[in-house]
């Protein structure tokens, strides 16, 4: 992967440049069971535009039809077959790995179980019932009992899978416990390790491919370490929203495997063309702004302009300045020029 220390720039606005939207869900399309600001009104635009619209979640606890009857409640039409998650994925992973009809103790909700089933396995809920795998899915109903009969059939040697290990999830209160929280405690109680199916990891980008069959796929996310990451990963072409996890400090400080192609506030930025960070002498510049390594912090300069303009010529000072490693100067001030 070539190191990116500018972040790109579409004379196209990005839903005509690519075919295919690779749409995470919390944190960019809703948080909790409210829709984000402007995203249902740029999907459906995107859309009209011609752009083939898949979300692709982390999160297993619901079926694919729940997610769409959500999508299309908060005014985003949605079909199952347009929503790929990690549950499909680690299902899959382990159909690979154990005998048709196996019985794989699952700890997780509906989306979960549904997975295992439409791969041929069959759900069980005790370490006792002779299980050919353990996997879990996060649910906010999982509990200690759940937690529990997982740990027995592990240290029994039982192999282990995870559809993810996000430690949090966004939700409309704040940040919660995802599932990597909960995998941390099987882990903590087993010393074994899961194998992983979700973003950032290979299965989930199979999935997903396998799936929509995207030509070419942008992925949208708000996460570095699962979106971000598993595009890189997968050689695809990304776009940060600032609306979940991620905020401007975390980006500038991005290594490599972190660093989106695009950066943009909302999922406005789907409908706009990206613009050009140029050097600009010692420096980067977009819009009004130029943005420049000092000593022990970076430096914004300009009149003033598009908030999200300054911030990716701060991208370019930052990354620049780190190159392969993650930037350890202050932007504080910075950022605060912004309003970000």
């Amino acid at each position: 992967m070539t190191t990116r220390t500018v972040p790109a720039s579409s004379e196209q606005t990005l839903d005509t440049a690519y075919d295919t939207a690779l749409l995470d869900l919390d944190g960019v399309v809703y948080a909790g069971g409210d829709a984000i600001a402007h995203a249902v009104e740029s999907l459906g635009t995107a859309r009209e535009h011609g752009m083939h619209l898949a979300y692709v979640t982390n999160n297993a606890a619901r079926t694919p039809q729940a997610v769409a009857g959500h999508l299309t409640e908060l005014g985003v039409p949605a079909e199952a077959g347009d929503v790929i998650t990690s549950a499909q994925a680690v299902a899959r992973l382990i159909a690979d790995q154990v005998p048709q009809g196996a019985r794989v103790l699952a700890v997780g909700g509906d989306g979960l179980l549904e997975a295992l089933r439409e791969r041929g396995l069959e759900p069980v809920s005790s370490a006792d019932d002779d299980p050919a795998a353990v996997v879990q899915g996060y649910s906010p109903q999982v509990g200690w009992t759940q937690l529990a009969e997982a740990s027995y059939a592990v240290n029994r040697g039982v192999p282990w899978f995870a559809s993810n290990t996000d430690l949090t999830i966004p939700t409309a209160r704040g940040t919660a416990p995802g599932n990597g929280a909960l995998v941390e405690v099987v882990r903590i109680a087993t010393g074994a390790e899961p194998q992983i199916a979700g973003k950032p990891q290979p299965p989930m980008h199979r999935e997903t491919v396998i799936r929509t069959g995207a030509k070419r796929p942008l992925v949208v996310g708000d996460r570095l370490d699962t979106d971000i990451e598993g595009a890189n990963g997968g050689g695809v072409d990304s776009l940060l929203v600032l609306t979940g996890v991620t905020d401007a400090a975390l980006l500038l400080k991005a290594e490599p495997k972190y660093r989106p192609t695009y950066v943009d506030a909302d999922l406005r930025g789907l409908l706009e063309r990206q613009p050009e960070v140029a050097v600009a002498g010692d420096g980067f510049a977009c819009g009004g702004w130029k943005a420049s390594a000092g000593e022990s912090a970076l430096v914004l300069e300009g009149e003033g302009g598009e908030p999200m303009d300054g911030l990716r010529a701060l991208c370019a000072a930052a990354w620049t300045a780190a190159g392969e490693g993650s930037c350890g100067l202050g932007a504080d001030k910075a950022l605060a020029r912004l309003g970000l």
